[in-house]
């Protein structure tokens, strides 16, 4: 059986002739031969197996990195079109057969940055700085894509080494502990920012940088403080990757909405994004949260018509009624992230039609819509809000944070939406709403949910079931047991 992560390494392009005689044969070598013991060997080939690793990542981040972080939460409920069986996710049906996208695109992602922690340190580079951070994003995405998968399926099986051939000893591994793959976590990330040079990003701040992966290490060591016994050693280690972070040239934006417009990417409140370019790649998963082309209705207002514009998508979820009505209609963040399209009957009632974002609305070319803003994976708000979380696990006082994020979304009203230090408790929850309202839609809410343990409490096709803790996890997919003899079903599927 062949592994389903190796990689295809070997291209070849040469030719084998023989001569019109019975007697002799003519055979040339390959006139190319392209493997990974070939390919490795000048700073352009690391360049482009850079390249290759962040591709990886977009391709998760078209619509699979939503769905595990946030499309189980309350956020959706099914829309206009069917419901493309997304439905599953938002009421919480998931099971071995109908469960969500694997982990093979992420262990293929793995394996991409594998390749470049094996092979790039025998390349000579230019610089030595270009090398390092060669490396640190190298175990940056190994260290986030793992974050990926062991909050979604628990305990995985730990590949550190690049998947180049058949053995079945090396290929098919057994899962180890989820204590384990937070270990390996964790040590990556500590490797990535000893070899950042700085604390610069580049261009587009989609690759990853110093600041981005203190990010990531705020959101691993809350994880494992609030869900593996961390405790206040990691709420400490939290609170002090937070403060890094604001080292860096980082600043909330004036303008919330103007965060996600497709002419403003990589603004400076930008950490980490995955990069998407008209005619680079097909729509991400905005696409389905949208107007399909002929769905507006003719008797719908004026304001909808000029907000939707050109339509486009397949609109098979929308934003929850449970969710839109927690806003307040002062707040910004509201008309920043959905538009409710309301219709004039014959009688002049208005009656509630859908939901679109105008969070991810893309870009109109051509006088069609296409969805590719980038999607965002830390920005300095998530952070400021961590920090909060951070520091209110620590029994300190989370305002200034807060009313950082609220001073933006409520503007001139800001004085009656002002954050006053209660209980840990109270805190707790108020932070978390903060998460919702502030970071709606973009692949958050369900992390959020499991991580201040409130799933059961607030996802409303979970609340019948608590007590079922293995609900938290995916389920494995029949096509990674397939394939992966060693894979075990999670407990409870």
């Amino acid at each position: 059986m062949k592994s389903p992560y190796k990689l295809v390494s070997g291209v070849l392009l040469g030719l084998l002739l023989s001569t019109s005689s019975c007697t002799d044969q003519l055979m040339l070598d390959p006139t190319s031969v392209i493997t990974n013991a070939s390919f490795w060997k000048t700073e352009d080939d690391a360049k482009g197996g850079l390249a290759g690793m962040y591709v990886k990542l977009r391709n998760e981040a078209l619509l699979n990195l939503y769905i595990y972080g946030e499309g189980r939460s309350e956020v959706m409920q099914k829309s206009l079109a069917g419901t493309l069986d997304y439905d599953r996710y938002y009421l919480n049906t998931l099971n071995q057969a109908a469960t969500a996208p694997d982990w093979i695109g992420l262990y293929s992602g793995v394996n991409a940055a594998n390749l470049i922690l094996k092979y790039a340190p025998t390349i000579t580079f230019n610089s030595e700085s270009t090398k390092n951070s060669t490396l640190a994003q190298a175990y940056a995405m190994r260290a986030y894509l793992y974050f990926v998968m062991v909050r979604t399926w628990g305990d995985l099986p730990l590949r550190t080494l690049p998947t180049e051939g058949y053995d079945p000893e090396t290929t098919f591994l057994e899962r180890s502990p989820a204590a384990d793959v937070f270990k390996l976590i964790k040590e990556d990330i500590e490797k990535a920012l000893q070899l950042f040079p700085d604390n610069n990003f580049t261009n587009g701040r989609s690759m990853w940088s110093k600041p981005s992966v203190n990010a990531l290490k705020a959101d691993v060591y809350l994880w494992t403080g609030k869900r593996a016994n961390g405790g206040q050693a990691d709420f400490t280690t939290a609170l002090a990757a937070c403060d890094e972070v604001a080292k860096a040239d980082v600043s909330l934006l004036a303008d919330y909405a103007s965060l996600f417009k497709y002419t403003n990417k990589g603004s400076k409140e930008i950490l980490m994004s995955v990069g998407f370019r008209y005619l680079e790649v097909g729509d991400n998963y905005f696409n389905n949260i949208y107007m399909a082309v002929g769905a507006l209705p003719a008797n719908a207002e004026a304001a909808s018509k000029a907000i939707v514009g050109v339509s486009g998508g397949n609109n098979v979820w929308e934003p929850s009624a449970l969710v839109r009505n927690q806003f307040s209609v002062d707040d910004q963040r509201r008309a920043g992230t959905f538009h409710e399209v309301y219709t004039t009957g014959a009688n002049g009632t208005r009656n509630y039609f859908i939901s679109v974002q105008t969070k991810g609305q893309g870009t109109v070319e051509g006088g069609v819509r296409f969805f590719v803003d980038d999607i965002i994976l830390y920005r300095y708000a998530d952070v400021l809000l961590m920090k909060a979380e951070a520091k209110n696990a620590l029994g300190q006082d989370p305002s200034t944070e807060m009313n950082l994020v609220r001073q933006r979304a409520y503007g001139a009203k800001f004085d009656a939406y002002k954050f006053v230090n209660g209980t840990k408790e109270a805190n707790d929850a108020a932070i978390l709403k903060e998460r919702l309202l502030e970071l709606m839609l973009e692949g958050k809410r369900w992390w959020d949910l499991v991580r201040f343990g409130k799933a059961f409490d607030i996802v409303p096709s979970l609340q019948a079931q608590k007590g079922k803790d293995h609900l938290l996890l995916f389920p494995i997919s029949s096509n990674v047991l397939s394939l992966e003899p060693k894979i075990k079903q999670n407990p409870g599927y």
